[in-house]
């Protein structure tokens, strides 16, 4: 109930963000009933069927993305000061924001059914003079545990997502004795010992001034991203001089080598790894060199949030690389072939949650630095700073992660170029 009350009463905004995940568990869903159509209508080739199948964990998998980034960014299930003493800690949040997102991924999974229903003609009669019968399956009952098995797997995995995000973070043993040190040190009694307080003027904490704060310390993973990201273009190059075995791709898509998809994996895996260490980079980048206040704003910004937003847009440039290939390489004229309504539908879905993922990141990095941003703005700094600031953030990870994305993409496409 609690869950229904926070889905009800946020701001457009939020609902706005909570009816893209709407959409987007809508057209992964139709997507699983589509392979299932496919299975029903071609009993005598499972491997097709499976390949169909598998090729629906790329949009799976991008809902799910967008659905935790969605989650994150809820401020309905954000830990605020009081609320454990109504009931609210961290374990009902989290317990909130995956019954949350349970409800939007739910209702997408219902739309696509209903709709595959439609489409089949067991609702209101066969649509389009029966077009879609083929793949739809709608000459065979449909098995309803089957498709209410495939649609739970989508809010299922997202609601684990979720809540696997907002589990409680517990403290570090070393903090709490760390902690206890400094009380002694302050006069006050170590933790769980001890009766004398000391004035609260001694347990006062030290004013501390921004310039004060250690730079953030760079993210671990760009190190792995370039290795696996190197492993993936040389399984590329690799494919691209032996002929494997091939691999049929959705429709409308070329045929590619097995070694092939491999180093496409990998090559996305690498990126999405890499995406905080260079994002980090960059910030670092712009504070060399004698900076500006504008530079070092800019840069320490692009630092602190490196983590959040870096992510996500390796993530794009992974999408970004695939669909360049892709289009590059697609020829109707040569082989005939033209993207399928599925292919189409997979493609939306999975580029659409990309992107809408970067810019929920971006929504949720602002928020994080709200008071900052005022606390400049009280300190007499003008916006136009500000948006400076923000067009210079904005133009360093273009320059970096463009010319990426584009060398990325022309090396994908070697196996195909033969």
């Amino acid at each position: 109930m609690l869950a229904l009350r926070l889905t009800r009463r946020a701001r457009p905004a939020v609902q706005l963000r909570r009816l893209l995940v709407v959409s987007a568990s809508a057209g992964t869903g139709f997507l699983l009933l589509c392979a299932l159509g496919h299975a029903m209508t071609h009993p005598d080739t499972p491997g097709a069927s499976a390949l169909r199948l598998t090729w629906c964990a790329a949009p799976l998998a991008a809902t799910v993305h967008f659905a935790v980034a969605v989650a994150r960014t809820d401020p309905g299930t954000r830990p605020r000061p009081g609320l454990a003493a109504i009931g609210l800690g961290p374990v009902r949040l989290m317990a909130v924001a995956a019954t949350v997102t349970a409800l939007s991924t739910t209702l997408g999974s219902m739309l696509a059914l209903l709709f595959f229903l439609h489409l089949r003609g067991d609702l209101t009669g066969m649509p389009f003079d029966g077009a879609a019968a083929d793949f739809l399956a709608a000459s065979h009952p449909l098995p309803l545990p089957a498709a209410l098995t495939l649609l739970s797997l989508l809010p299922a995995t997202a609601s684990l997502a979720v809540a696997f995000n907002h589990r409680p973070q517990t403290a570090h043993p070393a903090g709490s004795r760390a902690a206890g040190a400094a009380r002694v040190g302050a006069g006050g009694p170590p933790s769980g010992g001890g009766t004398r307080q000391a004035p609260a003027s001694d347990t006062r904490p030290p004013a501390q001034s921004p310039r004060d704060k250690p730079p953030t310390a760079p993210p671990s993973g760009l190190p792995w991203g370039i290795a696996i990201l190197a492993a993936g273009l040389t399984i590329e190059a690799y494919a691209s001089t032996t002929k494997g075995t091939p691999t049929t791709l959705p429709t409308g898509l070329p045929t590619a080598p097995t070694a092939a998809l491999l180093g496409w994996a990998l090559t996305a895996f690498g990126l999405a790894l890499a995406g905080p260490g260079l994002t980090h980079l960059c910030g670092r980048v712009l504070q060399s060199v004698r900076p500006g206040a504008l530079r070092l704003l800019a840069g320490r910004i692009l630092m602190e949030e490196s983590t959040r937003i870096g992510r996500p847009l390796g993530i794009v440039c992974a999408v970004a690389s695939a669909a360049y290939a892709m289009a590059v390489l697609h020829d109707p004229a040569a082989d005939g072939r033209t993207p399928g309504p599925l292919t189409t539908l997979g493609a939306t879905v999975v580029a659409t949650c990309a992107v809408a993922t970067l810019l929920t990141a971006a929504v949720e990095a602002r928020q994080a630095r709200a008071d900052t941003t005022a606390a400049l703005l009280r300190l007499g700094a003008p916006a136009a700073v500000l948006r400076g600031a923000a067009a210079l953030r904005a133009g360093a990870l273009l320059l970096v992660f463009g010319p990426l994305t584009l060398t990325v993409a022309e090396l994908a496409a070697l196996p195909l170029a033969r």
